[in-house]
């Protein structure tokens, strides 16, 4: 099976469109095979229209935010993103998604408060819970913010230097680095490894 090119995608997707101007599905459809090509103007365009013809398409909404986050609109994306929640509260991409514009909109509660609905809906996601560390931190939750920097760190993500750098640094001032939690059978630098 031969796979389909991007520009063979988008152009098979405006015949769909042309073939069938009121269904939502193929705006959709078109939205995406903008998306994967980086054309972020015209998936905005074909996603407002899917939204327009079936205002209860959830995924629409939710690319809508994705596509207004990378143009750099978070406003709006916050906007498309509470409105694909309102409809289907378990959207763990919309709550994801949220965060990141309430982080860019320097709403750490917002991020805080995203991202613990992200764990919520997937405990495993590595990404969530280095985001809810990311907004612990900026609320001054020093401690928490290290466990769920460790379980982020657990699950495979790698955090920015950055950040780890503004960690240690809270750390240092709010004598929480000298913390080490033992672990029977481990060796640390206060303890020998036991049998």
């Amino acid at each position: 099976m031969e796979t389909e090119s991007p520009r063979s995608r988008v152009e098979r997707c405006l015949r769909k469109v042309e073939a069938r101007r009121d269904s939502a599905a193929a705006h959709f459809n078109l939205g995406l095979a903008y998306t994967q090509q980086g054309r972020m103007n015209s998936a905005e365009k074909a996603y407002r229209r899917a939204l327009e013809l079936d205002p209860d398409l959830v995924e629409a909404w939710v690319n809508l935010g994705g596509v207004l986050l990378l143009k750099w609109d978070f406003k709006g994306s916050q906007e498309a993103n509470r409105e694909a929640i309102r409809r289907r509260d378990d959207s763990l991409l919309a709550h994801f998604n949220l965060g990141q514009a309430c982080l860019y909109l320097q709403d750490a509660a917002g991020v805080v408060d995203c991202n613990r609905k992200v764990i919520e809906l997937d405990p495993n996601h590595a990404k969530g819970h280095y985001f809810l560390a990311v907004g612990l931190l900026a609320t001054d939750r020093v401690a928490e913010a290290r466990e769920e920097l460790s379980r982020a760190v657990a699950l495979g993500h790698r955090p920015a230097p950055d950040f780890l750098l503004a960690l240690e640094k809270k750390e240092k001032k709010s004598g929480d680095s000298e913390i080490v939690k033992y672990t029977p059978g481990v060796e640390t630098p206060d303890h020998t490894k036991e049998d």
